[in-house]
């Protein structure tokens, strides 16, 4: 059985606390806004991170920036830390840490954002052109018949069906199925590896411009292991998606 895997977003609560080989700190998370009927919301959950020394130098983060500073922490909760070292409700392993880019690097993408956002209204406006074409076509076609007072209900039958198509780029192209985001399962390579903080923060803005993320995920059919698409993953997360768009690897 993998060990649970966890992913926190935000800054740290608190001073970060130097030991022989490693650093701490504390972070804490929002719980959902509404949990299922019959159960209690959780509040804020506390967590105190421990990053080893020389992963947390490669970051570039210091004593006083870890405090300002957005970071995204993968790693998996421990309870074999003492409560002196460990003051958060939950202890975090950390695997890998990552500086999300400010607001600064944000401008420096804006152009880019710009272009994709043209080719997505460009897109969608030939989605919405074809739609109307084919709900001209259609209804023409059943008109030559309306001799019969019975076949005026065909329109309407027909505009009704034709209507969700206006809705259809809810999800990004190709894919094939919506799984819930709880149910992939991330391979612990995954977790090692390091996506680029700035094509993340790409992948977060266009999902809050458009309302999807602009690929699938890749998953196995059956065990629904993630085998392509972890920087989307993470962009899941951190946006509590509950739902994710994939598309399905048969290998085995």
């Amino acid at each position: 059985m993998m060990p649970h895997k966890m992913t926190l977003t935000g800054s740290a609560t608190g001073p970060l606390r130097e030991y022989d080989r490693y650093v701490a700190f504390d972070m804490r998370e929002k719980g959902s806004p509404s949990a299922p009927k019959g159960l209690k919301k959780s509040t804020f959950i506390s967590y105190t991170v421990f990053v080893a020394k020389k992963a947390f130098n490669k970051t570039g983060l210091t004593k006083k920036s870890i405090m300002h500073e957005k970071i995204l922490v993968q790693g998996e909760p421990t309870l074999d830390i003492p409560i002196d070292e460990c003051p958060g409700e939950i202890g975090i392993i950390c695997f890998q840490i990552t500086v999300l880019p400010n607001k600064n690097d944000k401008e420096a993408n804006e152009s880019k954002d710009k272009k994709e956002a043209q080719q997505e209204v460009s897109k969608a406006q030939q989605e919405v052109l074809a739609t109307k074409q084919e709900e001209k076509q259609e209804p023409v076609a059943k008109e030559v018949k309306t001799v019969q007072p019975e076949v005026n209900e065909t329109p309407v039958q027909e505009k009704k069906a034709a209507q969700p198509k206006k809705q259809q780029p809810t999800q990004p192209k190709g894919t094939k199925d919506v799984v819930s985001f709880d149910d992939i399962i991330v391979p612990e390579a995954f977790l090692k590896t390091r996506p680029n903080p700035v094509k993340t923060e790409e992948v977060i803005e266009f999902v809050k411009r458009t309302g999807h993320l602009d690929k699938p995920l890749t998953i196995e059919k059956g065990t629904k292991v993630l085998k392509d698409g972890y920087r989307r993953y993470i962009v899941a997360k951190t946006l509590k998606m509950d739902n994710v768009p994939v598309v399905y690897d048969y290998q085995k």
